[in-house]
């Protein structure tokens, strides 16, 4: 059995990690492990460079932490104002035995409200919480299944990004350089 240490104890976030190790590699096991990790970035990045930055730093943390794992992920969701308005989105690293692998999950608009509150210093899932009267939001459906009243939910829109990060090690003569 393989062993994938999340840099989260969000359990979206693990979720999506086995969810994605699982696809790719149907005819492995694998088991999760949850640490908690700092990212180096603001709790809600402000960019894109900053949330990769973020989710590169929780992938070299886990690894820290839990040195005898065979993989390590880094998720980070964050939001960049783009010409229209308000964007989220999470970037994920994974790194593995001298290997590593990044991808970044699909990009939504905010709507107003929200964006709103998180340029006036609110984190995402709490402005979240705060426009539709929910609790907790962000370890649930987050923002995307808020919005599409379930037909995309966080854990889907991460695990699709995850598929994307392991690119590089379902196809390793294909990617030579670290990500």
């Amino acid at each position: 059995m393989k062993k994938i240490v999340v840099a989260s104890h969000n359990p979206v976030k693990a979720r999506a990690a086995l969810g994605g190790f699982r696809r790719m590699f149907p005819g492995e096991t694998f088991a999760v492990e949850a640490v908690s990790v700092p990212s180096g970035v603001k709790d809600q990045p402000l960019s894109d460079a900053e949330t990769l930055q973020g989710a590169r730093t929780r992938a070299a943390r886990a690894r820290e932490a839990a040195p005898a794992a065979d993989y390590w992920v880094g998720i980070e969701g964050g939001i960049e104002e783009l010409v229209g308005g308000m964007a989220a989105f999470a970037w994920i690293v994974v790194l593995a035995d001298g290997r590593s692998g990044r991808g970044r999950s699909g990009t939504f608009f905010l709507p107003e409200p929200v964006a709103r509150l998180v340029r006036e210093g609110t984190e995402l899932g709490e402005a979240n919480d705060l426009v539709f009267g929910r609790e907790n939001s962000k370890q649930d459906e987050g923002a995307i299944g808020l919005l599409t009243a379930g037909v995309v939910n966080r854990t889907q829109l991460y695990e699709h990004a995850m598929i994307m990060a392991l690119l590089p090690l379902r196809n390793p003569d294909l990617y030579r350089a670290p990500c």
